[in-house]
This record gives structure tokens, C-alpha cells and sequence, in this order.
């Protein structure tokens, strides 16, 4: 199988992957294409596999990449996903090695991603990408850690601001961007949720580069705080949100 690059030209037929085949998911890919072609004119990368399923990275250069990790020119993964039936061919490897090589085409000092000390939905699998070659080379309260590939010995960081990991409001405090198909339609669920239980909520629209990069705490798209203190960045849904609420056991 053969993959294909998410271009301007292309972004209107093309599928992107994760939100394939849930139709609650629609209007959430419609504002995640929005959001691609703005990010495509600053070097952004959608790489996918030709095929209907969830194989494809996305990455960018870390100066325009929303996250609160600093360093200067590196690349910066946001996701790398292969699932279902196309787990084990070899896919993410050879995914990661286009970027890789695409880093190095352009000179890149090296590629880093966020991850963890143990497997967390939602982030790169540590074990595969130190396997590959990556090394943790920060880490915020030795639970979330920075890995990177360096090309030329220099290596990125978290902004002291993503180290905080607390904030003043006591509400359930979610911060969100608009590059996760899946985000608008949690968002609406928890927005329903709490409204119904009388659950205070406070929604951080994260929608400019200066905002994701001064996050105060770990962020790839997603955060969430209650009673001050961040808990996750695990997209929610109503059975996830009442643990962190503490409602169920």
C-alpha cells in the first residue's frame, strides 16, 4: 500500500483517518480541516496510508507546533496512530522513518513527541519510539515525558509555564484545541452533562499558537483540571468525567 500526503488541494476528498467511520465525529473533522490548511502553509504534515483506516502522522516544525514545548529547529510529532487490522505491517515505522528523513532533508536539528512513563491514550507509545531510536530528554513530575531524536546533540524542552500543572480555578477546567476531529463532539457531551448535574465547568478555547505555547501544563490538544490541579489529557466522555469528579469509584 502506498501513502499519500494531506495537501490544499486535496483536503476536501481525502478522509483524515481517526474520525473515519463515526458520523458523530463530522463536524469535528470539518473544523480540523480548517485548521489543517492553515497549518499546511507553515510546513504542517498529514501523512496517511491510501487506504480507509487510521494509519498517518502529523507533525510540524516545534516554532509553529501547539504545544508548550520549546527548542529550536526541531520537528514536532502530534500523532502517530496505526490501528485495528493494520497494526503490525510495519506501518508506524515506516511513518516515522518519512519523518525522519523529511527532517533531515530540511536540515532539522532533530524530532521530538510528547509521551509517558507508562502507555497513555492519547500519546505516543514511549516503548516504541525509544525503540526507534528517541530518548526521553524532560519530563514533568516523572509521569509525562519529552522524547527526542537529535540530529546535532541539541535537544527541546517544556515551557516552565506546562510544569506548573495547576491553575486558580477549582472548576472542572478544560483546555481544548481545534486539531482533534473528536474534540467539538466531547465537548458537547460534557457541556450537556454538566449543565444537567449542576457541574460547574470552565471551557479554555486554545486557539492561537501564544495560548498553546504558555499552557500550563502538558498539552497536545487536550487538558483537563479539577479543584485546581490537572488531571489528564484523556479526551473525556461522561463515564471518564465522573471519576475525576469522584461520583463513581
Amino acid at each position: 500500500m502506498s501513502f499519500i500526503d494531506i495537501t490544499i488541494d486535496n483536503i476536501e476528498k481525502e478522509h483524515i483517518c481517526c474520525a473515519i467511520a463515526d458520523k458523530k465525529h463530522q463536524a469535528g473533522v470539518d473544523v480540523k480541516k480548517e485548521w489543517l490548511k492553515e497549518r499546511i502553509i507553515q510546513g504542517h504534515v498529514f501523512r496517511k496510508l491510501d487506504a480507509r483506516g487510521k494509519v498517518f502522522i502529523e507533525y510540524s516544525p516545534l516554532e509553529t507546533a501547539w504545544t508548550p514545548v520549546s527548542g529550536v529547529n526541531y520537528m514536532y510529532i502530534y500523532c502517530l496512530w496505526v490501528s485495528g487490522n493494520f497494526k503490525k505491517n510495519g506501518h508506524g515505522k515506516e511513518l516515522l522513518e518519512y519523518c525522519i528523513n523529511d527532517a533531515k532533508r530540511q536540515n532539522k536539528s532533530g524530532i521530538c513527541v510528547i509521551s509517558s512513563k507508562k502507555k497513555k491514550p492519547f500519546l505516543s507509545d514511549k516503548k516504541f519510539m525509544i525503540k526507534q531510536g528517541f530518548k526521553t530528554v524532560d519530563t514533568i513530575n516523572e509521569e509525562y515525558e519529552l522524547l527526542a531524536m537529535s540530529f546535532d546533540g541539541t535537544h527541546p524542552h517544556f515551557t516552565d509555564s506546562a510544569k506548573n500543572q495547576k491553575i486558580e480555578n477549582k472548576d472542572l477546567t478544560i483546555y481544548y484545541g481545534l486539531q482533534c476531529p473528536y474534540i467539538p463532539n466531547c465537548i458537547k457531551e460534557i457541556e450537556t452533562y454538566c449543565k444537567a448535574n449542576e457541574v460547574k465547568l470552565n471551557l479554555v478555547k486554545v486557539d492561537t499558537l501564544e495560548k498553546a505555547k504558555t499552557m500550563p501544563c502538558v498539552f497536545n490538544n487536550w487538558a483537563v483540571f479539577y479543584d485546581g490541579k490537572f488531571e489528564t489529557v484523556h479526551l473525556l466522555n461522561v463515564g471518564y468525567l465522573k471519576k475525576i469528579l469522584g461520583m463513581v469509584q
